[in-house]
Formats: structure tokens, sequence, C-alpha cells
């Protein structure tokens, strides 16, 4: 992550050593790149936890937050909401906007609904699930509420294809790089082509979130 990017920097820059780093983190928020090695797995991960909760809140007709990884940032969250059908995503991004989730999740209850599940980022700015879950039932005691925190399975298990797949480009390509006089430089894939990131721009810069996915979410949810 950028943690270990901003250490290979310091090492390049103090020793003058040739560093070349590759992205990896589940949580996807590395500058420069599409995608970061860990991403898939933890979010094949989400939904597959995601779609045995759907059932339970589906049988009792209840509010579902479930807690996910992304401090700093709402990949996860967002993306695995998407992919769920979940009907909100809470995340760092955006500022929490309790009204608006009520209405979201009253609208669906009114209409074919009689469940609803709500991803929320582990972030300080959302407050966890637990802290949003307490909000949102102190102030509307209609909703049957439950938390589920993911934790650390999302760090876990046998990777997916595609992160099989993109850290064996990606180690071809930092082997490559350094044979070429490459340094202090990560190895990213942009519109699934890779790119050399310079380690100055992929840990100082923020990745944004993608405005098109959150507007998707909305519609979706609906």
């Amino acid at each position: 992550g950028d943690g270990s990017l901003s250490g290979a920097r310091e090492l390049a820059e103090e020793w003058d050593v040739p560093i070349v780093g590759l992205p990896a983190t589940i949580d996807n928020d590395l500058y420069g790149t599409d995608l970061t090695i860990g991403y898939d797995t933890a979010l094949n991960t989400i939904v597959s936890a995601v779609d045995k909760i759907r059932d339970t809140a589906s049988s009792h007709e209840r509010l579902f937050f479930v807690e996910v990884m992304g401090r700093e940032a709402g990949f996860l969250a967002l993306n695995g909401a998407i992919a769920t059908g979940s009907e909100a995503a809470i995340i760092p991004e955006y500022a929490f906007e309790k009204d608006q989730l009520a209405e979201t999740i009253e609208n669906g209850f009114r209409k074919t609904k009689n469940s609803s599940i709500v991803l929320v980022s582990e972030s300080e700015s959302t407050g966890g699930a637990m802290k949003v879950a307490e909000r949102v039932e102190k102030e509307y005691p209609q909703f049957d509420v439950r938390v589920v925190i993911l934790g650390h399975i999302q760090r876990g298990g046998s990777p997916s294809a595609q992160d099989r797949i993109i850290a064996s480009r990606m180690g071809v390509a930092a082997i490559e790089a350094l044979l070429e006089g490459q340094r202090n430089v990560m190895i990213g894939i942009v519109n699934d082509a890779l790119v050399y990131v310079p380690f100055s721009k992929a840990v100082k810069k923020n990745k944004p979130i993608d405005e098109d996915l959150v507007e998707d979410l909305r519609i979706l949810s609906i």
C-alpha cells in the first residue's frame, strides 16, 4: 500500500538504489492505477458475505449495515454495494446524509422490497457501521436494524483469477522496468495497459472515486 511505497521511496532516495514497486492493497486507493493487487479478491469476499446476509435480511425484513474495509477510500463499499444490489454505500468521500438514506430505504419498503442492506466504509469520517446504525435507529425506530462487521476475512483467502493475472503481469513488468533502468516507479494498470507511475505521484495524490458509479448506485437503489 501507500506505506510500503513511501518506505521504498525513502530507501531509494537514501541509498540511491533502483526500486520498482507493485501496488498491493485491498483498498484500491493508490493513484495512477485502476486496480491494485488484492482488491478484487477482497471485493469477491464482500460479495459472497453480503449475498448470504441478504437471505437473513429478506426472511426477517431487516435493515443491515455491513462494515467493510477502506479507512480512507470507499472503493470496496461502493463497488461492493453495486455488485450485491445493496441500497446504499456510506463512504469517506461523501458526507453521510441520514435523512436521505432513510428516505431511500423507506421508498424501497413502500414498493416491493422487504429488506435493505447498506455497506459502510470503516473510516473515521463515517464512524463505522455501529455509529451509523445507532444514529439511524435512534431517529427511525421503525427499522429493525442489525450490524455486521466483516473484518479481517476481507484480507485473506485464495486470490481471485483477476488478482493472480494482474500480479503476474505486473511482476513481469517490474523486472523489465529494472532491466530498462527505471527507478522509483510503481507499476500501474490503466485501461488494461501497464504504466510506470512515479512514487511521488502514487503516494502523494489521492485517487478519486468514480462519481458515475455513485450515481449508478443511486439509480439502481430506486
